[in-house]
């Protein structure tokens, strides 16, 4: 297992925090961390309820934000705003004395979950069988501690959105084919972009544990693993005809965990910061139509009332495991801090390599 699971991990929350008035909420959290001051440090994930958001003292993305927990050695507790895999990857950069807490266990990742170690070390396996010692293992950081240990072990690193165009590149500078967890989306698009063609890409599913690839497999460079972000796959090149026939004037902005015929007909393609980045630079009076996570995309429309902006779907709802963090999830975790509701720790011998795994990648990005 990827973590050392405590015994309340699946405590249910105190009735009382969901009686509890909004304001009476929000004093609360105000209260704590008054009293604690540098001892609490909470980052807050850009896909976060703005409920939470509004008390995070540092928002980003996954990676930044275990970083900064890293970096920030005066706070003692650690208290998560995100999903599972992302209080992992905290709990591995940060020392002994930081408590990493998720304030509901229950905000998990359905990509992470799309691989798990028993599935990973079959396909390793059968791949070996099939192409020999020639295959790098990368993993997206949307992935469980236990899958970038096995990458961390097996020589390869973990890649964000942003820098897997050049992760990608090192990786073909060590072996001459890569296997790509768990998004095949990013990993297509990504390799599509490095000029490795179609043609060149296999998907392994794990649940029949074989390789979905019609031709000559010596002819295939990236393996695809068969998992994929369940908000960012919902957009569709019927949302781009639909977004262009009703506004022509929008420039579409997605991205990359979207499948591979939405990136190509739309008019950029990038991480939440990219999106985030262009929105803000944007001229006044600019149109956006942005195909990423509910909650981030009516944030920049409230932070941005000089520029039209939509969702590429119009029916896309936030991510709900995302949505699981609220305030009084967040008021209990803060109240039972000393205790051991929701801590995260993950297993020495399986943070090891998978801090190889992330040190690779901040070696070579």
């Amino acid at each position: 297992m990827s973590i050392l699971a405590t015994m309340q991990k699946n405590k249910m929350i105190p009735e009382k925090y969901k009686q509890m008035s909004k304001e009476e909420l929000e004093a609360r959290v105000v209260e704590v961390k008054n009293k604690l001051g540098s001892r609490l440090f909470i980052p807050g994930h850009h896909y976060q309820k703005d409920e939470v958001i509004q008390f995070a003292d540092a928002t980003g993305d996954s990676l930044k934000l275990a970083q900064l927990s890293a970096e920030n050695t005066e706070a003692e507790f650690i208290v998560f705003c995100g999903v599972h895999f992302m209080a992992e990857t905290a709990d591995i950069l940060t020392n002994d004395n930081q408590k990493v807490i998720l304030p509901d266990m229950r905000a998990g990742c359905s990509m992470a979950d799309m691989a798990d170690i028993d599935q990973t070390e079959k396909a390793w396996e059968i791949l070996q069988g099939i192409f020999g010692d020639s295959i790098l293992p990368l993993t997206y950081v949307n992935s469980t501690a236990a899958i970038k240990s096995f990458v961390g072990a097996h020589g390869g690193a973990s890649v964000t959105s942003s820098n897997a165009e050049t992760m990608v590149k090192w990786a073909f500078t060590q072996k001459e084919r890569i296997l790509f967890l768990p998004d095949q989306h990013l990993g297509r698009n990504t390799a599509y972009d490095l000029g490795i063609g179609l043609d060149e890409m296999a998907v392994w599913n794990p649940i029949t544990h074989k390789l979905e690839y019609e031709g000559d497999t010596s002819k295939i460079k990236v393996i695809l693993w068969k998992g994929h972000c369940s908000v960012h796959e919902n957009f569709t090149v019927q949302n781009i005809h639909d977004t262009r026939s009703q506004y022509p004037n929008m420039t579409i902005i997605v991205h990359p965990e979207c499948r591979r015929e939405v990136v190509e007909l739309s008019d950029m393609a990038g991480s939440t910061s990219y999106i985030i980045n262009a929105i803000e630079k944007a001229e006044p009076g600019s149109e956006w139509a942005i195909g990423t996570e509910m909650n981030l995309v009516n944030r920049l429309i409230q932070n941005h009332p000089d520029k039209k902006i939509i969702s590429l779907n119009p029916a896309m709802c936030p991510c709900l495991t995302m949505n699981r963090i609220d305030l009084p999830h967040l008021v209990w975790s803060l109240d039972t801090l000393e205790e051991t509701n929701n801590t995260i720790k993950v297993a020495p011998e399986i943070a090891e390599n998978a801090k190889l795994a992330l040190e690779r990648m901040l070696k070579n990005a």
